[in-house]
C-alpha cells in the first residue's frame, strides 16, 4: 500500500516504474530514485558537475548533473528521494544517467520499501528449506533450541527480512536468510565428507551464527547500522539471543552451550576481522571457512554481474577483496550465461516434506 500522501503522479510512476536493471541506453526516463551518495567535481575546464549514486529496489546506477550543478547541489542531500527526468547513456561499457531535471520529494510522500534492494529469491521457499535442514538434527536439546527459534514469530519475521550486511555480501532485505541457508547447505555437504564432525552442532550453529544481525541493522530507505549494532556488533548480540533461548530448554548441557557460543564468537576467524576468539574446535573451523566462502563468492558474483556488459574481461578493483576479478574468456562467459538461463527456466527440484515438529 502506498502512503495516502503520495501524489497521484508519483503513485503512477511507482506502479508503472521501470527498474534500474531494466534501463536501456539512448532512452529517456522519468522515475523516482534514492540518492545513495553525491560528489561535487570539476571538469578539466573547471566547470562543476555532480556525480550521484542512485538506487531503487533492483540496484544502483551512476547519475551525473552537468548543468547548474552548484545550485542543484543545494536542493537535496544523500538519502533523499528525487523525481528525476534523465537520459540513459552508455559510458565505458556501463550505463549511466544524464540528469535533465529533478525534484526532491518530502519524506511522507514516499514508501521506503520501494527503494530497498530485496533478495531475488522466494523468501518463503528459502524459509521452508531451512526448516527442512533443521530436521536432520537428532540431539533432543538442540532440537528444542531450534524449535524455540522457529516458533518465535517476532524473531522469525526479523530474520526473514534482515540483510546479511550493509555492502559486502547479501546486502539486501532477505539476505540474512539467503546467506544462512547457503551456509547450512554447505555445512551438510562438509559433514557428509567428514563423518567425525558433529552434524547436529554444525547445523544448529549454522542457523544461529548470524542471528545477531536482526538487531545490528536498520533498513529505512537505506541499510545502516543500528546504535546497538555499532556499539556491540552482531556477534555479541547473537550470543545474547542464543543464551536467552538456551535458558528455556530444560537441562541443556553446559558443555554444548559453550561449544555453540564458541562457534558464534569465532566464526569470523581472526580477531582483526571481528572474532572474539579464533576457532578452536573442528566444527568452529568448518563454520568459519564455510561462512567466509559463501560471503566471498556472493561478493565476487555481484562484482561480475555488475560489470557483465563491460567489454573488459576484468572487473574494477575491489578494495574489500584487494584485487581485480577475472570474469572469464569471452566465449566462456557467453556459455555460462546460456547455461544460467537454462537453469533459471528449469523446474524446482522436489523438496522434502517439512518435519512435523516444525
Amino acid at each position: 500500500m502506498f502512503p495516502p500522501q503520495i501524489a497521484s503522479k508519483d503513485r503512477d510512476l511507482l506502479m508503472g516504474k521501470v527498474l534500474i536493471t531494466e534501463f536501456e541506453p539512448d532512452k529517456e526516463y522519468e522515475t523516482l530514485l534514492l540518492v545513495s551518495s553525491k560528489t561535487l567535481g570539476h571538469t578539466k575546464a573547471g566547470k562543476p558537475y555532480l556525480t550521484l549514486r542512485l538506487v531503487d529496489s533492483s540496484g544502483g546506477i551512476i547519475g551525473r548533473i552537468w548543468e547548474d550543478a552548484l545550485n542543484k547541489n543545494k536542493l537535496f542531500d544523500e538519502k533523499d528521494v528525487l523525481r528525476v527526468k534523465a537520459r540513459c547513456e552508455q559510458y565505458q561499457g556501463s550505463l549511466q544517467l544524464n540528469i535533465l531535471s529533478l525534484e526532491k520529494l518530502d519524506r511522507d510522500e514516499i514508501n521506503p520499501e520501494d527503494f530497498l534492494p530485496r533478495c531475488p529469491k522466494d523468501i518463503e521457499k528459502l524459509w521452508r528449506r531451512l526448516k527442512e535442514i533443521a530436521r536432520y538434527v537428532k540431539n533432543r536439546c538442540l532440537l528444542e533450541l531450534l524449535h524455540l527459534f522457529f516458533e518465535d514469530r517476532e524473531l522469525v519475521e526479523k530474520f526473514k527480512n534482515a540483510p546479511a550486511a550493509k555492502t559486502l555480501h547479501h546486502a539486501y532485505l532477505g539476505g540474512l536468510l539467503e546467506h544462512t541457508l547457503s551456509v547450512c547447505e554447505l555445512l551438510l555437504k562438509v559433514a557428509d565428507h567428514y563423518p567425525e564432525l558433529d552434524r547436529d552442532l554444525l547445523i544448529t550453529a549454522g542457523i544461529f551464527h548470524d542471528i545477531g544481525k536482526v538487531e545490528e541493522f536498520t533498513y529505512d530507505l537505506a541499510i545502516e547500522y543500528s546504535e546497538v549494532g555499532r556499539l556491540l556488533g552482531h556477534v555479541v548480540l547473537g550470543v545474547k539471543i542464543l543464551e536467552e533461548k538456551i535458558a528455556k530448554v530444560a537441562d541443556f548441557p553446559e558443555e554444548t552451550a559453550i561449544l555453540l557460543k564458541h562457534m558464534i564468537i569465532s566464526h569470523h576467524g581472526y580477531l582483526e576481522f571481528g572474532s572474539a576468539k579464533r576457532p578452536k574446535t573442528r566444527e568452529a573451523f568448518v563454520l568459519y571457512f564455510i561462512d567466509d566462502l559463501d560471503a566471498k563468492i556472493d561478493s565476487v558474483n555481484k562484482m561480475i554481474e555488475a560489470e557483465k556488459d563491460s567489454p573488459s574481461p576484468w572487473t574494477g578493483y575491489s578494495r574489500a577483496l584487494e584485487r581485480f576479478i577475472f570474469k572469464g574468456w569471452p566465449e566462456t562467459r557467453e556459455e555460462n550465461k546460456n547455461n544460467s538461463e537454462k537453469d533459471n527456466n528449469s523446474s524446482d527440484h522436489e523438496q522434502l516434506s517439512i518435519f512435523s515438529f516444525f
